[in-house]
């Protein structure tokens, strides 16, 4: 059985909240997850900034939407402040595979990095 991490369990808890609707729809509680030099590499191949994320998550959680299911998830510490996390996600019948690099700033694991690679069923 592996070892607990602390650091690795941290980020996951950060990751899987930012895919829960509740914390999608608060640009507060988004803003509060991410690191300040945050940026993404979407599924759509768009490159967002923190700021345009947490508008995009704003405008377009629907309070009733469903959580997006979330499988394989796993984590490896890099270095002391640094988590990364590899995991697939399917939402609305699109499917990723997704990697996010989790920095401890100031005391607190902010999401830095993410990018999704859309993959069909097939190609796993």
């Amino acid at each position: 059985m592996p070892e607990r991490n602390p650091a690795v369990e941290s980020a996951m808890e950060g990751e899987l909240a930012l895919l829960t609707p509740k914390v999608r729809r608060s640009p507060e509680r988004v803003g509060a997850l991410l690191h300040p030099d945050f940026h993404e590499f979407g599924a759509s191949g768009r490159h967002w900034s923190r700021a345009a994320i947490i508008a995009s998550l704003a405008a377009t959680a629907d309070s009733g939407a469903e959580t997006v299911a979330v499988s394989a998830l796993r984590g490896v510490q890099l270095a002391p402040d640094l988590v990364h996390l590899t995991y697939d996600t399917e939402y609305d019948g699109s499917r990723a595979h997704r990697s996010s690099l989790w920095r401890r700033t100031e005391g607190r694991w902010l999401l830095w990095f993410h990018q999704a690679t859309p993959f069909s069923a097939r190609a796993t």
